[in-house]
């Protein structure tokens, strides 16, 4: 007899940016020339005190294990950024620390709904949240995030999901892949129908200080809300942390025990020299993060005319992020096809919208986190693609 695999890794997904990289790089290592647009990532360095915080950590002999919820002083840190940047009372002891913003993506999902339940996601969204309720054996609720609003939700029909059965909704903004942010007022009626449920919230914020012209509100500020949210932020699009895997996030008291025990069952903690290297980036200079959001600024408003520019391609400004959310529909072939063909064709690695859900099917998603001088040379490329169908 064979071993078998249990049904719960058969309905976890994947990330499509992970998948699409691994084929960039397997044209690369035959010679190809290939312009990295796929991948989420700052293409910037880690701020040197920030770095030199963690190395002088290792170097004091901060590398055992620490306490599973987090560094008592990266707790405090994280909890007076998100007091003094949300404008949120946060108790420390509510504050905790994982590898990443995934496993609250994950844990929060398994300790809030199960099978017979229901979690409202966006959609278009970052595919672990759906890959996530899956695993738990709940079911995934699409929350269609509309163009026409700018890539937000329609508060209706967020009303019109909201049931007996929902158990968790999942927010995001600034969100991937679209860039998009939620209007306030959208927001404040969005509370509204979430606090007539007993549904819980997680409002992923990892994106928050990525924004232009627009502030990314938290639902957490609407009164009743911050009870029943969990906000989640990180260090990783932040302060260009990717490779230091650490997340942070407020979380409601009723909510701490059991996303403690889930870390300590799979985890144990985070890095102590990571955690402080943490601190030094949550309570030093700010100057690098204001220089990145400034760059990536300067490269939205030269990328998105860009791409209005090209037959067939509409593209709206997004409010947030570093992603760009093209509507291709107009063009003779489909957005799965176009992205295949442009990667092994134009040398252009991005990501169909068809994997961030059904309603990012005729989307691309290009990540500008790249050069201007990348960024007009595959502009140039897929230019000249299109204009050969």
């Amino acid at each position: 007899m064979r071993p078998a695999l249990t049904d719960a890794v058969g309905r976890l997904g994947t990330e499509g940016a992970f998948a699409v990289l691994a084929r960039a790089r397997a044209l690369e290592a035959t010679g190809r020339d290939v312009i990295h647009l796929e991948i989420g990532e700052p293409d910037f360095e880690t701020p040197e005190h920030v770095a030199e915080a963690g190395i002088a950590a290792i170097r004091a002999g901060e590398t055992h294990y620490c306490q599973t919820a987090g560094l008592p002083v990266l707790r405090e840190a994280a909890a007076a950024s998100i007091a003094a940047s949300r404008g949120l009372p946060i108790d420390p002891e509510r504050v905790l620390v994982a590898t990443g913003a995934k496993p609250f993506l994950f844990f929060t999902v398994l300790a809030t709904a199960g099978p017979g339940d229901e979690v409202i996601y966006p959609d278009p969204g970052f595919p672990i949240y759906e890959s996530a309720v899956r695993f738990a054996g709940a079911t995934p609720v699409p929350l269609p995030l509309r163009e026409e609003r700018g890539f937000s939700f329609d508060p209706d029909e967020l009303e019109s999901l909201l049931g007996d059965r929902t158990r968790l909704v999942i927010l995001n903004a600034p969100q991937n892949p679209t860039g998009g942010v939620v209007p306030e007022a959208d927001l404040r009626r969005a509370a509204e129908a979430i606090l007539q449920t007993p549904a819980w919230v997680l409002s992923d914020e990892v994106y928050r200080r990525i924004t232009y012209d627009v502030d990314a509100l938290s639902i957490a500020t609407v009164p009743g809300m911050l009870e029943r949210t969990l906000v989640l932020d990180g260090f990783s699009k932040t302060f260009a942390m990717t490779g230091w895997r650490m997340g942070y996030a407020a979380v409601p008291e009723e909510l701490v025990d059991p996303l403690v025990r889930l870390i300590v069952n799979s985890t144990s903690c985070v890095p102590p020299f990571a955690q402080l290297a943490g601190v030094a980036a949550l309570e030093g200079p700010q100057d690098a993060v204001t220089a990145m959001v400034a760059e990536f600024r300067r490269r939205r408003d030269y990328l998105v005319p860009a791409l209005n520019g090209i037959p067939g391609v509409r593209c709206i400004e997004p409010g947030g992020a570093f992603y760009a959310f093209p509507n291709v529909s107009e063009l003779p072939i489909d957005a799965d096809e176009l992205a295949d063909r442009l990667l092994d064709e134009a040398g252009v690695a991005l990501l169909a919208g068809s994997s961030f859900g059904q309603h990012g099917i005729d989307h691309l998603r290009i990540s500008y986190a790249s050069s201007l001088a990348n960024l007009e040379d595959a502009v140039g490329r897929i230019t000249a693609f299109v204009e050969s169908l």
